[in-house]
């Protein structure tokens, strides 16, 4: 079989098992929302309501039904696209919700990512081109106290070193509470800000932005670090690279355009698993740094015991997910002919 026609078929077998993984999300997020204890309609009216308005209530959600039945108009909503109206935000759909919240987590994820790549491709390179030295001693402490450090707790470190006692950044949220935040289509301020020409307002933005952007980039940069410092260490030795020099390349060309190249070509691959890892960080530095975001949203969705916004939001980050492994895949495979499927 050619290459092509191999690409081809992983390329569609990924595409039909890509709804199966997102039912499978779903299907295991539906119930386990239900075996949890607890009942939405007491968060929805409070625990002192009348049982009568109770019952009422759990009848309209169709909370009611045996638990087949609801799986079933679930599923039935979904094909539909449908991810249904939320039950603590006053008949506000899922999608709405997801349209206004949404943005606030993209733009945190991008420059999160942006910083984690930079801080964690830099400290690898630094660290595999110098073996057996201090400097790669202390990469490997660098990638193993990121990799592990709890992200909530390393946001509010920040918070506590910079915010309270420096003064030099704000606690949280996005945006001054007095100040109108620029307007734009995209709902990323910054982008919003860069496109009406208002600088001031662009300035802000990433005021705000750095701490919690900056604390989640740190810790997913050992990700990319270890990756980094092993694949490039193990290419540096490989007889291309000792060709290169053979023939009296400089060593920082031979490093950067010979070794790197290659040594990169599995940081592409992490970036589709890392997008999962950084939409769960983002749930946990938004609660931290009251970050308006879709997993603030999530977090709050959960406590209240609001199944579709729950349901919906996980369903959304799900198909975030699956696409980006399979674009990932698919350039992956393009760069790195030795790749076959």
């Amino acid at each position: 079989m050619s290459r092509i026609r191999a690409l081809q078929y992983y390329i569609f077998s990924r595409l039909l098992l890509a709804p199966l993984m997102v039912w499978t999300i779903t299907t295991v997020v539906f119930l386990l929302l239900r075996a949890t204890p607890g009942d939405p309609v007491d968060a929805i009216l409070g625990p002192r309501a009348p049982e009568e308005q109770k019952a009422l209530v759990r009848e309209q959600l169709g909370l009611g039904d045996p638990i087949w039945v609801q799986y079933l108009h679930y599923l039935g909503d979904l094909l539909r696209l449908n991810l249904g109206t939320s039950l603590s935000s006053r008949g506000q759909t899922v999608w709405e919700i997801v349209r206004d919240f949404f943005p606030a987590t993209a733009e945190l994820a991008i420059f999160s990512m942006a910083i984690a790549l930079f801080i964690g491709v830099s400290v690898g390179i630094l660290s595999a081109s110098r073996p057996n030295t201090p400097l790669d001693a202390a990469g490997r402490i660098f990638g193993i106290i990121t990799y592990s450090v709890p992200l909530f707790w390393i946001g509010m470190l920040f918070q506590l070193v910079f915010s309270v006692q420096l003064g030099w950044f704000p606690l949280g949220t996005r945006y001054p509470v007095t100040a109108l935040p620029p307007a734009g289509f995209t709902g990323l301020f910054t982008i919003d800000s860069l496109l009406s020409g208002d600088f001031g307002a662009l300035g802000v933005s990433l005021y705000y932005l750095a701490l919690p952007s900056f604390s989640l980039g740190l810790v997913l940069s050992g990700i990319f670090e270890r990756i980094v410092r092993v694949n490039l260490k193990q290419t540096l030795k490989a007889d291309y690279v000792e060709a290169a020099r053979a023939r009296g390349i400089p060593e920082r060309r031979v490093l950067l355009v010979h070794a790197l190249r290659n040594a990169l070509i599995p940081v592409v691959t992490v970036l589709g698993l890392t997008l999962a890892a950084m939409l769960g960080g983002a749930v946990l530095t938004e609660v931290t740094f009251s970050w308006p975001g879709l997993g603030n949203r999530l977090y709050e969705a959960i406590s209240m015991r609001d199944y579709p916004t729950v349901q919906g939001i996980i369903v959304f980050f799900a198909v975030i997910v699956v696409i980006a492994s399979i674009a990932i895949d698919i350039i992956n495979a393009y760069i790195d002919p030795r790749i076959r499927y």
